[in-house]
C-alpha cells in the first residue's frame, strides 16, 4: 500500500500539479493587485462607483419589494477572469511555446508530419482511380 502511494506521489503529474497550485495562489494576489490598483479605478472613473459589486438593478417584487440584481458583481467577475486568462498568456503561455519552438528547432525536431488520409478517403481515391482507367 505505502509503495503503490509512493510511486503515485513520485510520477511526477502529482508534483507538478501541486507546483500549480501554489504559483496559482501567489498569482492570484498579484491579480487582486492589478484589479484594486488599476481596474477598480477605471471602474470609478467611468461608472462612479468604488468596485462594480455596488452595481445593482432594483426591481419591485411581487411582495411589494424590491429584488436586487448584481450585474456588477458578474461583469466583475468576468472582468477578473479576462485579466488572469490575458496574463496567464502572455506572462507564462506564449514565451513558454516560444521557448519550446526555439528548443524544438535546435534539437532539429522536425514538424509534425501531415496527417494520413483516412481509410474511407483512401477508398474513394482508389475507387476514383479505377473509374478513370476503365474509361481511358
Amino acid at each position: 500500500m505505502i509503495k503503490g502511494f509512493r510511486e503515485f506521489i513520485l510520477r511526477g503529474n502529482v508534483i507538478d500539479l501541486a507546483v500549480a497550485v501554489v504559483i496559482g495562489a501567489a498569482f492570484s494576489a498579484i491579480v487582486d493587485a492589478v484589479v484594486k490598483g488599476l481596474i477598480n479605478p477605471l471602474i470609478a472613473f467611468f461608472f462612479s462607483a468604488e468596485d462594480l459589486n455596488h452595481l445593482v438593478w432594483n426591481v419591485p417584487n411581487l411582495q411589494g419589494t424590491n429584488t436586487a440584481f448584481a450585474y456588477g458583481s458578474i461583469i466583475g467577475a468576468i472582468i477578473n477572469f479576462l485579466a488572469v486568462a490575458v496574463v496567464v498568456y502572455f506572462a507564462f503561455v506564449m514565451p513558454m511555446n516560444h521557448f519550446n519552438q526555439r528548443r524544438a528547432a535546435k534539437a532539429g525536431v522536425a514538424e509534425e508530419p501531415e496527417a494520413l488520409p483516412s481509410e474511407q478517403e483512401l477508398l474513394i481515391q482508389i475507387r476514383d482511380l479505377l473509374e478513370k482507367q476503365k474509361s481511358a
